[in-house]
């Protein structure tokens, strides 16, 4: 399986389960860059606060085991965690969960608008160089409401941080690649080669 295929694997497993979960952090970056910024861990966002050990017999069912607070699979180099909600970047709640169709599985991620806050947020309060760099590879490669990011970026307190990027992300935006749904298609034909790991079999 591509990141993307595992990922939607997971998600509609959890859909199955009503259970609420949402990938967010470094491989929301992965997907949206096309795996120019490479996370070796999936983030799905306990967003309505399930219990533990509910979460724990979905990723079991799937073939996982836990390993502290996260859990691996014997075919694959990634391992999943569940932090918990709420799902918000900085002081705000997420404003838009995207919904991509894998060959595996619906997947809830956040959008690359809220990747770019959720990186910023790094970045503001932080310092984190790393992170402007994928904010700014998200931005690259989708479409980014810049307006939105500067409005959020003020109740920061970081109008400034803001104006200090803004031309960065700009002229990223110039060169806007591939919508969500087209990364899906992409993905789909990319092989577990492209972000190198084993390919992992989805149990019959």
């Amino acid at each position: 399986m591509t990141r993307l295929e595992l990922a939607g694997y997971i998600s509609a497993e959890f859909q199955k389960h009503n259970i609420n979960v949402v990938l967010s952090g470094g491989s929301c970056v992965s997907i949206y860059s096309r795996e120019q910024y490479v996370s070796m861990d999936l983030d799905f966002v306990n967003a309505a606060f399930t219990k533990r050990d509910r979460i724990r017999k979905v990723m079991e069912s799937l073939g996982f085991h836990e390993e502290n607070r996260h859990f691996r699979h014997p075919d694959t180099d990634l391992f999943v965690e569940f932090p918990p909600g709420p799902l918000g970047v900085g002081q705000e709640p997420v404003k838009q969960i995207n919904e991509i169709e894998t060959g595996t599985g619906l997947l809830r991620i956040i959008s690359p608008t809220d990747c770019v806050k959720d990186r910023l947020t790094w970045y503001y309060h932080d310092h984190d160089i790393e992170c402007l760099r994928q904010a700014i590879l998200v931005a690259q490669a989708n479409d980014v409401d810049l307006e939105e990011i500067q409005r959020w970026s003020g109740v920061e307190g970081k109008n400034r941080e803001f104006e200090g990027i803004r031309q960065q992300l700009k002229k990223a935006g110039h060169n806007r690649g591939p919508s969500a749904a087209k990364l899906a298609v992409a993905f789909a034909d990319s092989g577990p080669r492209a972000i190198g790991f084993r390919k992992m079999k989805t149990p019959p």
